[in-house]
């Protein structure tokens, strides 16, 4: 089953209310928005948080042990660089260090530790 788009959605829409022109204005118009803003092309370079997040990726993947895992908490504690940091960013970090093949995720007793690949 194909799903139907925005795009789609409205041209159905506009075929349905023929008869009334303005609203098969307003709806052309939005029909077209939304077209322009889809032809736009994507930008690959990184955005400022992203950059920003790479860096403190590794600096803590630098601070994992690859012996002994450790949990968020630990994590946050190791460095005064991660003062004020909450543990649902570091978590991020840590995650996005595992997507990204520089760390393991292991779980002990229902507790997720972390280790360096």
């Amino acid at each position: 089953m194909k799903k139907i788009t925005r795009v789609d959605a409205l041209n159905t829409a506009i075929e349905a209310l023929s008869e009334n022109t303005e609203v098969v204005e307003v709806l052309s118009s939005i029909r077209d928005s939304i077209a322009k803003a889809n032809s736009r092309p994507k930008s690959d370079k990184p955005t400022k948080a992203q950059q920003e997040n790479a860096i403190l990726r590794g600096k803590v993947v630098a601070l994992l042990d690859a012996n002994i895992p450790h949990t968020v908490t630990e994590v946050l504690a190791m460095s005064p660089d991660f003062a004020g940091m909450s543990t649902q960013k570091m978590s991020a970090l840590l995650n996005g260090a595992v997507k990204a093949g520089e760390a393991i995720k292991v779980s002990e007793k229902r507790v997720t530790k972390f280790l360096r690949a």
